[in-house]
């Protein structure tokens, strides 16, 4: 929904009717474009304008400088920059060629959506210790596109891991 002139998405909303006068809701709305989550209650007869939010597969092409990331549709071959203040923590599982999920409203791209899960490779982690593995002790790694993740004891140089985008936490080695 459009509301003041910037776009949010309904984070949650609860509608509540007393007992004497009309009803209202109380929302949670998150600010697409950066991010703040502001609470706002709306009377029955209230209007907001909606937004039709459009989802273009589109594959990571490169990153220019630290903050822009260029995208190519995958329909029109078209080619779109995108800062890093739109990506969000997408940029931490990111790999060139790989796809991904363009919000697009406008014409104007206002989010990305990486797959639930990615496979990465570890670049750099402790060697575990053999018979260290009493506990679910975990150790850091670092994956090929420079995110730091725990990971269990077991887990090498050069293995795949299947990580979850959501949460940014590994799920098996692949």
């Amino acid at each position: 929904m459009r509301l003041d002139g910037d776009i949010y998405a309904i984070v949650e909303f609860q509608h509540v009717k007393p007992g004497k006068g009309g009803g209202f809701s109380r929302t949670k709305l998150k600010n697409i474009g950066n991010g703040r989550v502001v609470e706002r209650t709306f009377r029955s007869g209230d209007k907001v304008e909606e937004v039709r939010i459009e989802k273009r597969e589109m594959q990571f092409l490169y990153a220019e400088a630290p903050d822009m990331y260029h995208f190519m549709d995958s329909e029109t071959f078209e080619q779109t920059p995108i800062s890093k203040a739109l990506m969000g923590d997408a940029t931490d599982f990111l790999l060139e060629n790989g796809m991904a999920i363009v919000l697009v409203t406008d014409e104007k791209p206002i989010g990305v959506e990486l797959p639930n899960f990615v496979e990465l490779t570890v670049t750099e982690t402790e060697p575990g210790v053999k018979g260290d593995t009493a506990t679910n002790a975990v150790k850091p790694a670092t994956l090929e596109t420079g995110a730091v993740v725990s990971v269990p004891l077991f887990v090498n140089r050069e293995d795949k891991l299947k990580i979850d985008t959501r949460t940014g936490q590994y799920v098996e080695r692949v």
